[in-house]
């Protein structure tokens, strides 16, 4: 328990020290020597609920709102689950265009979260080929929802959760990338003492293009087993991207409520099987500064 928070408090601070040493990747490398670097190997910074390893550009803020309904089988009297929402709303900023950070609130247990990200290696071919892109994410949360037992003794600190995402995605075809998500996520209180409070996912995303401005997107984040509750479950999504000018829609199907990681991944209990579907979107708008 302590390694991991000591692992949490060493890389956070690297990771906002890269501020300072983050450069943008050139066409040329020190040689001179041509580099054609792989882009759009997905429409968005977002897969569907998890991060994809694209990254905001240099100076520009992606403003994201993010809905998750209630359950489609509601039927007329929910509206098919729109009586019923969770959402976030929050952005992305370019430091550089390979450095990230995030901000966003959402009313999931009034969660507030941020996050730094860094693309430290991307897919190329030409004089020198690397094979896929790398991106590394630092997550903390915390929930400020009031106590369930006030009259307890509450700790502060177990409000709060962090994560940390290695991210490696190939654009394999003009139309089609993958991406693997190898997932550490570390909960300072958890619902039982049988229960470890770090939990490793391995979450697997990929997109098909359809035409230049539509995608099928897929995304699936799977717990190792024995470490979440037994009414817990893996949380798989399934949708499109649609692009808009300077706006990207996400229209999707998901079983997760919560639109930040800890809550997708490691709180969902709705499953696909019993018809516990739930219709959500993602809006992005990106502003230059």
């Amino acid at each position: 328990m302590l390694l991991i928070k000591r692992i949490h408090l060493i890389l956070l601070p690297l990771l906002a020290a890269g501020t300072l040493v983050a450069q943008d990747f050139d066409l040329l490398d020190d040689d001179g020597i041509t580099k054609d670097y792989t882009i759009a190997t997905f429409k968005t910074n977002r897969i569907v609920n998890g991060h994809s390893i694209e990254t905001v550009a240099k100076r520009e803020f992606d403003f994201k709102i993010s809905h998750r309904f209630g359950f489609v089988n509601g039927g007329f009297y929910d509206l098919f689950g729109l009586d019923q929402a969770t959402m976030r709303m929050g952005g992305d900023f370019g430091i550089t265009d390979n450095l990230n950070i995030g901000i966003g609130r959402s009313n999931e247990d009034k969660t507030y979260d941020g996050f730094i990200k860094y693309k430290f290696l991307q897919q190329c071919s030409g004089a020198e080929k690397v094979p896929v892109t790398a991106v590394w994410i630092s997550h903390m949360g915390i929930a400020t929802q009031k106590w369930a037992q006030p009259q307890r003794e509450n700790i502060a600190s177990s409000r709060l959760h962090y994560v940390h995402q290695l991210l490696i995605g190939r654009k394999i075809s003009e139309g089609f990338s993958l991406q693997l998500s190898p997932t550490l996520i570390h909960k300072n209180l958890v619902d039982s003492v049988n229960r470890p409070n770090s939990i490793v996912s391995i979450g697997l995303g990929l997109r098909q293009k359809i035409t230049n401005r539509v995608t099928i997107n897929a995304e699936y984040f799977y717990n190792l087993p024995k470490q979440l509750e037994s009414d817990k479950t893996n949380a798989l999504s399934l949708g499109f991207d649609i692009e808009t000018g300077g706006h990207v829609f996400q229209l999707f199907f998901t079983n997760a409520a919560a639109p930040f990681e800890k809550g997708f991944i490691t709180d969902t209990k709705a499953k696909w099987r019993d018809g516990n579907i739930r219709f959500g979107f993602n809006i992005a708008r990106v502003f230059n500064f």
